[in-house]
Formats: structure tokens, sequence, C-alpha cells
């Protein structure tokens, strides 16, 4: 592992992007950034955070998924990597909010953003880009957003999060080598935010909402869900959004 550590950048997951292209850079070489100018969530959304508050970091990790037919196995083992550090620090009822968010006490605390690559020999390079919200305390506009410290009243030392974190995801993604993607899919599953729950949604193109029930995440990243009707149908990214 390799830990590149930055005041002010742009984005940490183009400057590890530019850097991979430039760099023969080892497995899980990381950037960390005290400020993104230009944070980015899922599908082009914002990620704001104040300076030195939070923690903003991308992970490069290459020759771990087989193939794309497997490649949200890396949303999975990342997910789960972050929520099993984040119990250490009793936050109130954590989970996992499809497609890679996670919230405590129904407020959002961390982000991820996955980019990948497919080589010309058919391998996958991914750069993760994870956002979490530790010791900001005023999220202006954003009523969905929370930290650790306005969820605890701690402050917590962001060198040592994100060395466990790190420790966790290089430990967790060694493991997906050697005994494959399970244990982490029924983890995801049984943390996963409202499943199992008649739930209101927003239909993202026709703006109705309904009621469904989640039922789980497909082996692709598509969100499975259960109509009144019982009918099952699934959904991706930004096609529908759960109303919380």
């Amino acid at each position: 592992m390799f830990l590149i550590k930055l005041d002010a950048i742009g984005s940490t997951n183009s400057f590890l992007k530019e850097y991979v292209k430039e760099h023969d850079a080892v497995n899980f070489t990381t950037v960390v950034a005290e400020t993104q100018t230009q944070g980015r969530g899922q599908l082009g959304t914002e990620w704001a955070s104040e300076h030195g508050k939070n923690l903003m970091f991308s992970v490069f990790v290459k020759n771990h998924i087989a193939n794309t037919q497997k490649i949200f196995d890396l949303n999975c083992i990342v997910t789960v990597s972050i929520l099993h550090i984040l119990q250490n620090y009793n936050l109130p009822d954590l989970f996992i909010k499809w497609p890679n968010d996670i919230l405590s006490d129904n407020k959002k605390i961390v982000g991820i953003l996955i980019e990948n690559s497919i080589k010309t020999n058919g391998s996958i390079e991914s750069i993760i880009g994870i956002g979490i919200n530790v010791n900001q305390k005023n999220f202006e506009n954003l009523p969905k957003a929370s930290s650790i410290y306005n969820l605890k009243g701690i402050f917590v030392d962001k060198d040592i999060l994100l060395n466990d974190i790190l420790t966790e995801i290089v430990a967790n993604f060694n493991l997906y080598l050697t005994t494959g993607a399970d244990r982490f899919w029924t983890i995801f599953h049984d943390n996963l935010f409202k499943k199992n729950i008649p739930s209101l949604f927003l239909n993202e193109k026709t703006q109705q909402q309904f009621i469904a029930t989640i039922k789980k995440v497909t082996e692709h990243g598509l969100l499975e869900i259960e109509l009144e009707d019982k009918t099952i149908k699934n959904f991706g990214l930004k096609e529908i959004s759960i109303i919380y």
C-alpha cells in the first residue's frame, strides 16, 4: 500500500486516475485530501465538505475482480469493510443504502464512488472514491447528511480511522480472492436499508411515487423490489429512489 497525502485537490478520484496512468501504481495506492474542490458523488452529484473535517480518499484496486459480471462485488466488499469499522463507534442504526451509501440514524455519513476501467488484456482496474463525514458539525441545506461527531458528540482522529478502514479493505479483498463474495453479500443484505419493509419510492423518470418492498440487490447491482401486486422488478442507478 502506498499513501499520498494532499491538502487541496479537485477530486481524489481524478488525481488518482492520472497518477495511475503515469506510474506503475501498486495495488491499494491511496490518495487522501483535506479538501476537494470538485468532489463528486454517484452519477455526477456533488460531495460537499468543510476543510479538514472529513475523510476524502480514493483507493486503486487491480487484479481482484475477474470479469465485468462480478463488478458489483467491489461495492459490496468496500461498503461492508467501512460498515464494520464504523460499528466500532457505536453509531445508531447503521445501514447500507443502495447503491453505495452508509446511513446512521437515517442520515448519510458515507458516500462511495467507484470508477472501473477494463484494460485491453481484459483485466479490471478500479478507483474507489470514499467520503466519510467525520468531524463536520454544519450541513447547511443538506438535511439528510450527518457526521460521526454530530451523531456521537466525539471528535475522531481521521488518520486512525483512515488506517483502520484501509487495513480492513485490504484484508477483505485478499479474503475475497480465497473465499469468494458470498460472506460479503450476506453481510451486505443483512444490513441493507429498508430491506423487507414496505417503503415509498419515486420513479425518477415519471416522477410518480409508489409503495414497494426491497428484496435484495442483484449480483449486477440492480435493486430488486416487490410491488404491491407482488410483481418483482429490478431497477438500476437513478431509475428509482427511496423516500425516507
